[in-house]
């Protein structure tokens, strides 16, 4: 069996964004050292500070396309560092409701405000339209693996 033509240049771009994952993570992670964070606590505060309510965990892990057990295990270490609170969940007696503490949307604004200069730069050379159709085409192949 061999790929189509889309097969192959599909093949191509997932292979691209597992080697831009793995570049994106340690721009983040040197991007919040200074904070004492890392990409994947940054994942976390973000997925909450988007949100308009606190969320469990399978809601967070969701969210960021990660498990629901390596997302536990970082929300843990974060409570316990201050940076989130776990909630009683009134709709499920075992699954807490995740929420940020103060400390956690302070590192979060923090880390923000190094982003966007950041994105800034790395988007100067990159035109507009090519950015938005990058993004939709990402988003569509997010859709067709998203349960």
């Amino acid at each position: 069996m061999h790929h189509t033509r889309k097969g192959r240049i599909f093949t191509e771009i997932i292979l691209d964004v597992f080697k831009l994952e793995g570049l994106l993570i340690a721009e983040g992670d040197e991007l919040t050292s200074e904070l004492g964070i890392t990409s994947a606590r940054w994942k976390v505060l973000g997925a909450l500070a988007r949100s308009d309510k606190p969320l469990t965990v399978p809601q967070i892990a969701y969210s960021m396309g990660q498990s629901r057990q390596s997302v536990q295990r970082l929300t843990d270490v974060m409570e316990k560092l201050g940076m989130l609170l776990y909630q009683v969940n009134p709709h499920h007696k075992k699954a807490k409701l995740v929420a940020l503490s103060t400390k956690g949307r302070e590192l979060y604004e923090l880390a923000e405000q190094k982003q966007i200069p950041w994105a800034n730069l790395n988007s100067a050379e990159i035109n507009v339209p090519d950015l938005e159709m990058t993004l939709s085409v990402l988003r569509r192949i997010i859709q067709k693996f998203a349960p």
